[in-house]
């Protein structure tokens, strides 16, 4: 073999293999760290709430005090469900937003192999 022909050969295997695996780990390594991120977020936000009715449970001294718990107890509900929601719709954006680059790498590739 000539060592344009190798140099060719190198050059595909480059393009058409090498190039698209490291495209692939990066985009899932990409998703990996926004997907653990918004996890993380969710689960101190959601042990943020928890503590914080706990809280407000330590101080109940009276029937008032009760009340305003359990006031505090029916926002916390509504503010934990708008936190599903929002992490949810963020999760799908997410999911969505990488079968996007999934399918633009898919795309990028057989273009770079109908070059060859």
């Amino acid at each position: 073999m000539s060592k344009a022909t190798t140099d060719k050969t190198t050059e595909q295997f480059e393009s058409l293999f090498v190039q698209p695996v490291r495209s692939y780990a990066a985009l899932n390594l990409e998703y990996a760290e926004k997907l653990m991120s918004t996890q993380f977020d969710s689960a101190r936000a959601l042990t943020d709430l928890g503590l914080a009715q706990a809280r407000g449970w330590l101080e109940v001294k009276d029937a008032d005090g009760v009340k305003k718990a359990m006031e505090g107890q029916q926002k916390a509900f509504q503010d934990l469900g708008e936190r599903v929601k929002s992490d949810s719709e963020a999760l799908m954006t997410l999911g969505q937003e990488y079968v996007q680059k999934g399918q633009k790498l898919v795309e990028e590739q057989v273009k770079a192999a109908r070059a060859s």
